[in-house]
């Protein structure tokens, strides 16, 4: 029997917001649904499917457009699966970049909280001092070093903060 989800029971069971599944359907990962002659959405076991394949992805920290990628060869089962393979090296790449500029970010937070002892006057940290600086980090000034390292991705490929996992 093909069961009917809500967007509640859908999200409730995917353990996913609400927010999260009809930005999934906006950004054409999810399909359009059936809907009620309420108007309500009425998801299948399909989606469901998919939206756990989606939740796995992004627990990957995969972009959206990786995520398409996977999914249009999913959708086409006759075909090779090389290109998830390239697509999962790359991303490897991706996550090895990463690591490297969380490692140098690590390096330039231990070089500035050795730089004082905490005081009782907020005026005399060494540490807010440095930061109000424009070469602060390590003194290199640039604008790709003071960057914060979420990842190597682009923000706009991202998917909503409600759908950090």
């Amino acid at each position: 029997m093909n069961r009917s989800f809500t967007i509640g029971a859908l999200a409730r069971d995917a353990d996913c917001p609400p927010e999260t599944i009809r930005y999934y359907e906006r950004e054409g990962l999810l399909p359009q649904t059936a809907r009620t002659g309420g108007n309500y959405r009425l998801y299948s076991r399909t989606h469901f499917e998919r939206l756990v394949f989606i939740r796995n992805c992004r627990s990957l920290d995969m972009t959206l457009d990786e995520i398409k990628q996977l999914l249009r060869f999913r959708d086409a089962p006759q075909s090779e699966c090389g290109g998830a393979h390239a697509l999962i090296e790359e991303h490897i790449e991706h996550i090895e970049q990463r690591i490297s500029e969380l490692q140098r970010l690590r390096k330039q937070l231990r070089t500035l909280r050795r730089r004082c002892q905490p005081v009782p006057d907020a005026k005399k940290c060494g540490i807010l001092d440095e930061l109000g600086h424009e070469s602060s980090n390590s003194g290199s000034g640039s604008r790709k070093a003071r960057a914060h390292v979420r990842g190597v991705h682009s923000p706009m490929a991202r998917a909503p903060s409600a759908d950090r996992s």
